[in-house]
């Protein structure tokens, strides 16, 4: 009898016809998974295998537009969802209205990223001297994605999001827990590399659990549709950060099996979902896994080739939430890693993501750039970044030269590798985003939604031409939350708030000058931040209006507790 291992994640809602979704779902044999609602509508799907695993994404049709419609899952005819006993509310599909636009309600969208389901057997650091041990969770706070599962469980009522983005960072391979340790050491030796990181496929899975099986999220996700991206812990810490990093990782004995198996399992567990029906159904991966008996193969030969050849796979996408629309940028497989075209984007992607961007802007009045690393950092570690990649491209004693061979261990060690480090891609997203936001078709916000760097803050740019206060364009603004559940070591809040200081911006001004770097293509300010903590962030949009909330997890004495620590509007343009 088949039986649900993980899921069921409520990932795509249609927002064109209101009337279709996908759930996905793993189970423990095959069998065939009906989703079926209480409205009456309903989809099944036979599972498909990798790896001794077993899927389905089961493509809901007939909802109706406008409702809220409880469902069940059935495995082979016996209903696996709700579990019995559930002490959740039942698990239900939310489609828009999809009214004539100036009808139509708010969008919320919340997103945060970098997630430890459970901290690190291994320790991180908290403060100088200190390391978090496994027995000590309650050190790094509570769980956002937990407080907030929690607060809508207990208020049926509640106003949700409408979709969750989780940018980044939704399992760390390379930071495991003790309890993942002790699943692995049952495998193999963790005396041989890459000892108590993830290795195959299977250890893969064992994240997955970990982090979706959590009662409080496994919920969450069950109910609230969601957007993922990858980011570098998805696979391991600073992933193509340089054509010199490849090149020692492909010369050790296990990196192939992790970044194969990495891929494979991200297509599996989260970028499967991000598709819309109609891209499922003209997807011929998807296809031939469904068609095969075991897509283990299928499945490892598109990885491979993904590795080898990242241009030819696209794992960017695109989301539109009636006049909302939302661009999930890959700025880890798509590098252009070769020093001197070094490049966060290679041709094709940056091409996708113009057109995307530029295209029937009057269809939007809100644009949204999902990028796991910021566009916009503090000062001093732009300027770190970018004078980081003018040495290790050779702008003082050439590529080969001592000062080169110095960028790149300050390089790695310093994490240096975000858009500020590929310094041509900066600047062309960043006249990208104004070219958006300029002219009669301008929406009314451009927000690049990130991630990555442990803290929250909002930034915003001023080129030279503009015109102070102008309300003719377009707000544009780099909005940051993260973590969701995290440490935050006291070294990192002190070297972010210095970043961000105007000591910060002399001494970032003097790199700038070392590295022969040249000016930034504008300036640009913090106007909210930093905040640390295990936070989330919520867009509220309706119309042209934009509001802005952060809100943190503490602990309180009758538990945790999401507190908002901002609420601001971000325009008020009808």
């Amino acid at each position: 009898m088949a039986g649900l291992r993980l899921g069921p994640l409520l990932r795509y809602v249609d927002w064109e016809t209101g009337s279709r979704a996908t759930v996905w779902v793993e189970t423990t044999r095959p069998c065939t998974a009906v989703v079926r609602c209480a409205d009456g509508s309903s989809g099944s799907s036979p599972t498909f295998a990798v790896e001794g695993h077993h899927y389905a994404l089961v493509v809901v049709t007939g909802l109706t537009p406008g409702s809220s419609t409880a469902y069940e899952v059935l495995l082979d005819g016996r209903r696996a969802w709700p579990l019995e006993g559930s002490r959740f509310p039942p698990s239900t599909i939310t489609t828009p209205a999809v009214p004539q636009p100036e009808e139509a309600g708010p969008v919320r969208i919340a997103f945060g990223s970098c997630r430890w389901a459970a901290p690190p057997a291994g320790g991180h650091d908290l403060s100088p001297g200190s390391r978090l041990r496994s027995s000590e969770e309650d050190a790094i706070g509570p769980d956002a994605l937990d407080t907030l599962a929690a607060r809508l469980a207990a208020d049926p009522t509640a106003v949700r999001p409408d979709v969750l983005l989780l940018l980044g960072d939704q399992v760390y391979a390379d930071e495991t827990s003790k309890a993942t340790r002790q699943r692995i050491a049952a495998r193999r030796d963790l005396g041989e590399p890459p000892g108590a990181e993830v290795a195959d496929y299977e250890e893969y899975t064992h994240l997955y659990d970990e982090s979706w099986r959590d009662p409080d999220v496994r919920w969450l996700l069950s109910t609230v549709p969601s957007c993922m991206i990858f980011d570098d812990h998805d696979v391991i810490d600073d992933w193509n950060t340089s054509g010199a990093w490849l090149e020692d990782m492909r010369r050790t004995p296990w990196w192939h099996e992790r970044i194969v198996s990495g891929l494979m399992s991200y297509w599996v567990y989260q970028h499967l979902g991000n598709l819309s029906p109609d891209a499922l159904a003209a997807d011929p991966l998807y296809a031939a896994v469904r068609a095969a008996p075991d897509a283990t193969e299928t499945l490892r030969r598109h990885a491979a080739e993904a590795d080898a050849d990242p241009a030819g796979t696209r794992w960017s996408y695109r989301r539109v939430f009636g006049r909302v629309r939302l661009l999930m940028v890959d700025t880890r497989a798509a590098r252009v890693l070769d020093e001197q075209e070094r490049s966060m984007l290679d041709a094709g992607e940056a091409r996708w993501l113009r057109d995307e961007v530029l295209t029937d802007r009057a269809a939007y009045d809100h644009l949204l750039i999902g990028t796991s690393l910021p566009w916009l950092l503090p000062p001093l570690v732009h300027h770190a970044e970018t004078w980081n990649a003018a040495l290790c491209r050779g702008e003082r004693g050439g590529p080969d030269g001592r000062w080169a061979r110095i960028g790149e261990k300050v390089r790695r060690a310093c994490d240096l590798e975000h858009w500020a480090a590929f310094p041509e891609s900066f600047r062309q997203l960043s006249e990208l985003l104004r070219e958006a936001g300029r002219g009669p078709d301008a929406p009314a916000t451009v927000c690049v939604l990130s991630g990555d760097v442990h803290h929250a803050y909002v930034a915003e740019p001023r080129w030279s031409d503009s015109v102070p206060d102008d309300t003719s364009g377009a707000r544009i603004l780099q909005l940051t939350c993260s973590p969701v559940h995290n440490s935050i070591p006291a070294t990192i809040r002190a070297g972010f708030r210095l970043g961000w200081s105007r000591a910060g911006r002399w001494l970032g001004r003097g790199l700038a000058l070392h590295g022969r770097t040249g000016a930034a293509p504008m300036d640009w300010r913090k106007t909210g931040g930093p905040w640390f903590g295990n936070q989330l962030m919520t867009l509220t949009l309706h119309g042209r209006k934009a509001v802005l909330t952060l809100v943190q997890a503490r602990e309180r004495p009758t538990g945790a507790q999401l507190e908002t620590v901002l609420e601001r509007t971000l325009t008020s343009n009808d």
